[in-house]
């Protein structure tokens, strides 16, 4: 039998199976989807197998070296699937394959040099092997040996260069320990045992009341001893010793308190009805479920997945990563107890490798996860909901770059089952695929317990500045939060920005400290006294004096989190404040951490980034501050004013969630632009309407589809000839109902010492754009591949435009 595999190297010229002959030791054990180890040219590289066949058209094959897996770690549906979003994507099959599994199950390749004689290798080549018959290749480039000793080495059979596939999978086992004779010989065994060997008594006589295995460590608690008392009796063959693999459990050490369905409003309903309907009938559809913040959104994905755990289905919960927050961990443990299994970026390696064999193993029928659970490798799925479905963290930036969107309404067919996409601010896109008809379009426009929705202040922050206010915070979010404060009550605010400054400037000369590899400037944080990049992680020491003029009067400009605390503290001493970033919740648990002390009333105030527009619901919490609005309007994305929208909606919904009523402030230098407005009215069909009109003007999105090519090279002259050429050459090729444009800088032209340029194409149908897309990688692909080199990316459907 012939194995055709897909090796682990990502190019154009190895995007194909390759052919191996399976020996008769793993006959059987090889199947598509499992992963083995082939030799690739001089080397052993890791492979998945995608198909069978009985005979392969080449004259000599390899033999397959060794077999990873004896349970498929791909399905035969996610092997499909991996060609569908390779041909989607323009990705390497390979590339494809690998987004799908965790990170540890990914090879890990170590090259190493072999001594095979016995003899003396001279001068150089002695020394470093010191005795050993392997070193690590590493060793020998540190060594200044000249490569042309090593050739002559190899050619005389004394050396060889091997490469070695390290598995980083690991797997957690425990001690265990059980009787190994039967109750009457144990009995025969305390009779023989002296009276002086108390603590092997003990054993014996535990393990004659309890004749189950227990793990090594709790017996020899339970029984006070140590492992000399055991040692003996395991030695005698009493007792036998043994390895038993246990899962990693992140939650292992929480009780969930079990949770009931509520009984569902009028307009759940309403909503639920259609989705209940698809499920019971085994039927595909996408449904978009428009609700407002607070209308019960997650009820009814609870209820609708509590139908297809009844069927004996499976469900998929996908979550934004920052709205996977412990209380909707908790909601959905509360519900469905250890039939849920939880991903996110917080989990340890090990955590996430065992969570997803729980999946794999079906000892779980829910997972709940941000983007890469959309590959969950279920295989009789009854439901897919994506929450928060607008969010854009659902688009892969890197490699593969899909939309889980549309990977969960592949699935949806594959399996004929429903998609839900739910959210308070769908993505325009998906609205307009509902109002065409595409989607089935849900509504739900009012909240749960009969609470409105909380008033929203817009304060104009050019009239602040008028009246004498040079303050980030305006005279009556201050009022407000006082007020709140001396009620017991809670406040959130937001700010897009981490870090103390937006950037360091020089009052004298205008000098701004920028990223030596970035065209940025650096972000200051005052805790560690230092500016950073965060494009390329460039950190250096804030200067005491400025580096052009030697003036000492540097100024910071700009407004971050870190900056926000600190004014707070100056106004409100008394104010108990924790602050939310990526700075502060870089530990594991750091972020449950903070939020479970906020929500036991440790904290007057919240203060955060993103991360804390949504997800939370805290009853107490009755003042939302929205500090710069404006923030997103001013990026260079025809998205801006969608975000923007989108942004103060869902932060605005934290407030008055429960039975004390709430309030929004939202400052703004702004405030007549119609997303801030509309988001102040919470009226997102207006909001549509008037951003429709605009991205039919301008060519954008749902009217026009986008492609983006951004080029990326060390010399700038070089991205400039390149980008000129694939423009011109996409010009000449595509239809004149389409658009391209450029070449131009990126809006960060430089990025780690590379520069960047960028080429658009707005186009409604060009069947033909992918063959020239691909007729372009492959004309550059040598140049690709160098070190260092050309880098061209293709996205076509960009969500990050900078």
């Amino acid at each position: 039998m012939i194995a055709n595999v897909i090796v682990d190297v990502p190019s154009q010229n190895t995007n194909r199976p390759f052919d191996y002959k399976i020996p008769g030791k793993f006959e059987g054990i090889v199947q598509p989807g499992v992963r083995v180890i082939v030799p690739f040219g001089p080397r052993k590289i890791l492979g998945y197998v995608v198909s069978l066949s009985e005979t392969s058209s080449f004259s000599s094959v390899k033999k397959i070296t060794d077999v990873l897996d004896v349970i498929p770690t791909l399905t035969e549906e996610l092997l499909q699937l991996g060609k569908w979003l390779s041909k989607n994507t323009l990705s390497y099959y390979i590339s494809c394959l690998q987004v799908m599994l965790p990170q540890v199950m990914k090879a890990k390749y170590r090259k190493e040099l072999w001594k095979l004689t016995e003899e003396p290798l001279g001068s150089e080549l002695d020394p470093l092997f010191d005795g050993r018959a392997v070193v690590d290749f590493e060793e020998f480039e540190k060594s200044g040996i000249g490569y042309h000793t090593l050739r002559k080495h190899m050619n005389d059979g004394d050396v060889d260069v091997h490469y070695e596939v390290k598995s980083r999978e690991t797997k957690k086992t425990m001690t265990m320990v059980q009787p190994n004779l039967n109750p009457m010989e144990l009995e025969e065994k305390l009779e023989d045992l002296s009276p002086q060997a108390k603590k092997q008594r003990t054993i014996v006589e535990y393990f004659l009341e309890y004749p189950d295995a227990i793990e090594k460590k709790r017996l020899l608690d339970v029984i006070s001893t140590t492992p000399a008392s055991l040692k003996p009796l395991i030695e005698q063959g009493v007792i036998r010793e043994f390895k038993q693999e246990v899962f990693r459990d992140p939650y292992g050490d929480r009780d969930f308190e079990r949770t009931q369905p509520f009984p569902l409003t009028a307009e759940q309903e309403t909503a639920i009805q259609p989705i209940l309907k698809t499920i019971e009938e085994n039927v595909h559809d996408v449904f978009l479920l428009h609700g407002v913040t607070g209308s019960g959104k997650t009820e009814v994905y609870l209820q609708s997945i509590q139908e297809v755990i009844d069927k004996g289905e499976e469900a998929i919960m996908l979550v934004p990563e920052i709205a996977l927050t412990p209380q909707m961990v908790e909601r959905f443990k509360g519900r469905f107890g250890s039939k849920v299994a939880v991903l996110h970026s917080a989990l340890s390696a090990g955590e996430k490798y065992d969570e997803w064999r729980k999946i794999q193993r079906k000892e779980v029928q829910v997972v709940v996860g941000a983007r890469s659970a959309i590959f969950a490798p279920f295989t009789n799925i009854g439901l897919i909901i994506i929450d928060e479905e607008h969010e854009t963290s659902y688009k892969q930036e890197d490699r593969t770059r899909y939309h889980a969107r549309d990977v969960a309404i592949e699935r949806g067919k594959t399996h004929q089952c429903p998609v839900v996409l739910g959210s308070a601010t769908p993505a325009l896109e998906s609205y307009a695929r509902a109002v065409k008809g595409n989607y089935q379009l849900l509504t739900m426009k009012k909240r749960m317990n009969e609470s409105v929705m909380p008033a929203v202040d817009l304060v104009d922050m050019r009239e602040e500045l008028h009246n004498g206010n040079r303050s980030m915070f305006s005279i009556m979010l201050k009022e407000k939060i006082e007020e709140r404060l001396s009620r017991g009550e809670q406040v959130v605010l937001f700010l897009n920005r981490r870090g103390y400054s937006t950037f360091v400037m020089c009052r004298d000369c205008g000098h701004v400290s920028e990223c030596p590899h970035c065209d940025i400037a650096l972000t200051f944080h005052k805790r560690q006294n230092r500016l950073k990049c965060h494009y390329c992680s460039h950190e250096e020491p804030m200067p005491t004096e400025c580096p052009e003029c030697e003036s000492k009067t540097i100024r910071y400009f700009g407004t971050g989190t870190q900056k926000v605390e600190e004014a707070l503290q100056e106004l409100i001493p008394e104010a108990r404040v924790i602050r939310m970033d990526v700075d502060t919740t870089r530990r594991k648990g750091a972020h449950e951490r903070l939020l479970k002390k906020f929500g036991e009333g440790q904290a007057d105030i919240l203060l955060g980034t993103q991360m804390i527009a949504k997800g939370l619901d805290f009853g107490n919490v009755t003042l939302v501050g929205v500090l710069a609005a404006d923030a997103l309007l001013n990026l260079p994305d025809f998205r801006a004013s969608e975000k923007t929208f989108q942004l103060i909606t869902q932060v605005s919904g934290r407030a008055g969630r429960h039975e004390k009523p709430g309030e929004v402030v939202v400052q703004t230098y702004t405030p007549e632009h119609y997303s801030i407005e509309l988001a102040s009215q919470y009226d997102y069909e207006q909001f549509f309407n008037e951003e429709m009109k605009l991205r039919k003007a301008f060519r954008y999105p749902p009217y026009f589809f986008l492609t983006l090519f951004t080029i990326s090279h060390p010399n700038q002259l070089k991205v400039q000839e390149v980008t000129q050429k694939i423009t011109m050459f996409m010009q000449q090729k595509l239809s004149d109902q389409s658009y391209v444009l450029g070449p131009t800088p990126s809006a960060l032209t430089r990025i780690n010492n590379r520069y960047r340029y960028q080429c658009m194409i707005k186009y409604k149908k060009e069947p033909e754009q992918r063959k020239f897309v691909e007729r372009i990688l492959h004309y550059y692909e040598d140049e690709m591949k160098q070190e260092n080199g050309l880098q061209i990316t293709v996205d076509f459907q960009p969500y990050q435009l900078m």
